[in-house]
């Protein structure tokens, strides 16, 4: 793996506004494992020049979960533990954080939370806990556990979850909103919430469990359309204007959740890129982020309760 480094002042010239979208795509293709590492540094040459050199463009664009935690662990808001929990048809035993509002002594609506292609990573675990700062119990499961969890790194993470069976990672979420229902804090409604692959995740629970109360996908791969008709839950779709490897799979989504007559309710938002909500990278779109957040809080107490 090629080590980079970056002058601080070089990190300080650069500005999300100054940088040209091809470059948002060329993460984007690495993000997803379309690109090696080594592609990646390649194809950035072609757009450093002067001041702008390929390491502080590599900085510029990886994750910081050192500075742009919103909900620390040890926040007096919110009860977190880890616990494990049964995946029989899946990884057999899988890790997950648990939250929910401190002192809480009512029942609360459950949301699973979905991680991206890199198992359960800071900024995964922050969401968890920002949906229990929303009045809810949550559980972020970690489809890394039988590789031995998430490993500290986001590259690291993304070749571990490529070595995982796709549809037993599904029945791992599945296990999760079982064992999240039967919790004493939860009232027994479910939802879920996934981003990228965590969206995909989303669209198939709401395909696969005929009892789960809502999904909301972020900028999430689409359900076959033949298995549409089996959705019960209500959907809240939030999709980046700019992502079009993803969008490319709504129209014909849109069409089954209508001819199959579904509730659902789609957000675009303009000018984001994919991973817009995550706010450790430099694809985060503030505005949209917090909009889409809290669409996503409001719909989740309408229809967990």
């Amino acid at each position: 793996m090629e080590k980079l480094t970056v002058k601080k002042e070089e990190m300080q010239q650069l500005k999300k506004e100054d940088i040209k979208q091809e470059v948002f795509d060329l993460y984007d293709d690495y993000a997803h494992s379309r690109l090696s590492r080594r592609e990646f540094v390649h194809r950035l040459s072609a757009y450093a020049g002067g001041a702008v050199t390929v390491p502080a463009l590599m900085s510029f664009l990886m994750p910081n979960y050192q500075e742009r935690i919103q909900v620390k662990a040890g926040d007096p808001r919110i009860e977190e533990t880890y616990i494990e929990y049964p995946s029989p048809k899946g990884g057999g035993t899988i890790r997950g954080l648990l939250c929910m509002p401190k002192g809480n002594n009512q029942k609360l609506g459950g949301i699973v939370v979905v991680h991206e292609n890199r198992g359960l990573n800071p900024h995964i675990e922050d969401v968890c806990r920002r949906t229990a700062v929303a009045g809810f119990v949550s559980l972020a499961p970690d489809a890394l556990t039988p590789l031995g969890g998430y490993p500290g790194t986001d590259d690291e993470g993304r070749q571990m979850q490529s070595k995982r069976d796709r549809d037993e990672m599904l029945e791992d979420f599945i296990a999760a909103a079982a064992f999240l229902k039967q919790q004493q804090s939860c009232n027994g409604n479910i939802g879920v919430v996934g981003f990228c692959f965590g969206g995909w995740i989303s669209n198939m629970m709401a395909v696969r469990i005929s009892d789960l109360k809502a999904a909301v996908p972020f900028y999430g791969g689409q359900p076959p359309t033949a298995e549409v008709s089996r959705i019960t839950a209500a959907l809240q779709l939030h999709y980046a204007e700019l992502d079009t490897r993803v969008n490319e799979g709504w129209p014909a989504y849109e069409q089954a959740l209508k001819s199959n007559h579904k509730e659902y309710t789609m957000y675009m938002y303009a000018g984001a890129n994919h991973g817009f909500h995550n706010d450790t990278t430099p694809r985060y779109d503030p505005e949209a982020a917090k909009l889409a957040w809290q669409r996503t809080v409001d719909f989740f107490k309408e229809k967990l309760g």
